[in-house]
């Protein structure tokens, strides 16, 4: 294990998060709040950061193992640091549901402990719209697009922190492919803000909603989430740049190269758009008697579905009173999640559509043994690693979301409202259901499932290896 390389990454990571205070400082000036909380935040950051950049590195080997162990690393740091403000401000007096909500925020999950978000500090809610913004294309891509960084370390990094079965590079160098990522994802950005404030919404939140919505967090600024604005101007805005955000990123520079074929024909784009609209339609045709017709419940609908499978969170409609199947549905689509190499969290479309290619290729090996059959994506035959990473990939899904669930459970809540909150963080999606719901809070949970919970939301935004590496034994044998 290359120590030195390691401490100096996460040296970057401490000076970075120490940069990102200035924001909340702006905002805190502008609405005459204290700086300070910030400001003894970025402190913390810098001694951190100045000892840990400063570490001499002897020799520059670096592999998968470092870059795991940098990226999961750096995840936890950030979190641990950037609770401090709302210790610090007493806002959030506990340091464990500070943890949780900056864990929420970085992992674009948007659960929160708040039950009171209007009355929090401005800056600290930009603060908590900006840690989704962050998070959402990854910290450690953040740097690489802006500080220089050797090849291999890159690309290390890159298959660590960005979620998806394979990374694949835009363009040759791995730096380039970040800043092209990101000026994308800054352009989008920018533009909903317009058109939310060409909707009416107040700056402050245009910027803060825009964030939390590019980086499929789902934090809000009002209790009532998107709901409060009660407009359908707003719903059809966000529904559509929820959706867009969960988009794989090289479809948006498919397009810019102009190969509009390769783009709107890929499998996973155009399976990620029919079950999102499949289950718009499935969920309005069983809520259409609430809401006196098909158009208007389709409008609460797909804003719920957009909200739920690219993970965002996002509210219009207190959805756990809806009927069983439409909640059913939505549970899927939360598991089921957007696309590889987006924003968004949960299994991701395009591992769901190996699956299934999968289990049909065995089924047809069961009946036929002397058959040889391949499982192909946009016409390209899958390499046995990646199908056997992505079965592995989903059983550990599964089997650490019923372990969390049977330790929740000790909190004594029914069995919907610990499962759909388990899932809901492991999917960095938020809203659960019951009391965890999209108007709850999941301050209802003991400090111990809290951390649970925090542990879930981080397996699920590193896509579970980073984080069981970390804490493996064999990591940190001598090789």
């Amino acid at each position: 294990m290359n120590y030195p390389i390691i401490a100096k990454i996460l040296g970057r990571v401490m000076a970075l998060e120490a940069v990102l205070m200035i924001p909340s400082m702006i905002t805190a000036l502008c609405y005459g709040e204290t700086l300070l909380w910030y400001a003894e935040t970025a402190a913390v950051a810098a001694v951190l950061a100045v000892p840990l950049s400063m570490v001499k590195v002897k020799h520059h080997d670096f592999y998968a193992r470092e870059g795991f162990v940098s990226v999961a690393l750096a995840w936890v740091l950030m979190s641990a640091v950037g609770a401090l403000p709302f210790v610090f401000s007493g806002e959030i007096p506990s340091y464990t549901d500070a943890f949780f909500e900056i864990v929420s925020g970085f992992t674009t999950t948007g659960a929160t402990i708040l039950t009171d978000i209007e009355a929090m500090s401005k800056g600290l809610l930009l603060w908590r719209s900006l840690s989704h913004w962050i998070g959402g294309m990854g910290v450690l891509v953040f740097i690489m697009a802006v500080l220089p960084m050797s090849e291999d370390r890159s690309m290390y990094i890159m298959r660590a922190e960005v979620p998806g079965t394979t990374f694949g590079k835009l363009v040759p160098r791995i730096r380039t492919s970040s800043a092209i990522t990101y000026l994308i994802y800054i352009a989008l950005t920018v533009l909903l803000i317009i058109l939310l404030c060409a909707g009416g919404m107040p700056f402050f939140d245009s910027i803060n909603h825009a964030m939390a919505t590019a980086g499929t967090g789902g934090f809000s600024v009002k209790q009532l989430s998107i709901g409060f604005y009660d407009s359908a101007y707003i719903d059809v805005v966000v529904s559509i740049f929820m959706l867009l955000f969960g988009v794989n990123f090289s479809i948006y520079f498919l397009l810019l190269m102009r190969k509009f074929r390769d783009a709107l024909t890929d499998s996973e784009f155009v399976a990620y758009f029919s079950i999102a609209l499949g289950a718009a339609v499935l969920i309005a045709l069983d809520i259409w008697d609430e809401y006196g017709g098909f158009w208007h419940a389709f409008r609460y609908s797909l804003f719920q579905v957009s909200s739920l499978m690219t993970t965002t969170g996002f509210a219009t409609a207190d959805f756990i009173y809806w009927p069983a199947f439409s909640k059913s549905v939505l549970i899927l689509v939360m598991i089921i999640g957007a696309s590889a190499g987006s924003t968004g969290g949960g299994l991701k479309v395009s591992r769901v559509i190996i699956f299934f290619k999968s289990a049909a290729q065995e089924i047809g090996k069961q009946l036929n043994p002397r058959r040889t059959s391949c499982v192909r994506i946009n016409g390209k035959t899958l390499p046995a690693a990646t199908l056997h990473n992505t079965l592995v990939f989903i059983s550990l899904y599964f089997l650490i979301t019923f372990i969390v669930v049977a330790l929740v459970s000790l909190d004594g809540y029914d069995f919907e409202t610990t499962f759909a909150s388990v899932v809901s963080c492991i999917s960095n999606v938020g809203p659960g259901l019951g009391p965890a719901g999209p108007m709850g809070s999941y301050d209802i949970f003991s400090g111990l499932s809290k951390w649970l919970l925090s542990f879930a939301m981080l397996v699920g935004r590193l896509e579970i290896f980073p984080m069981l590496i970390l804490f493996s034994p064999a990591t940190w044998r001598r090789s």
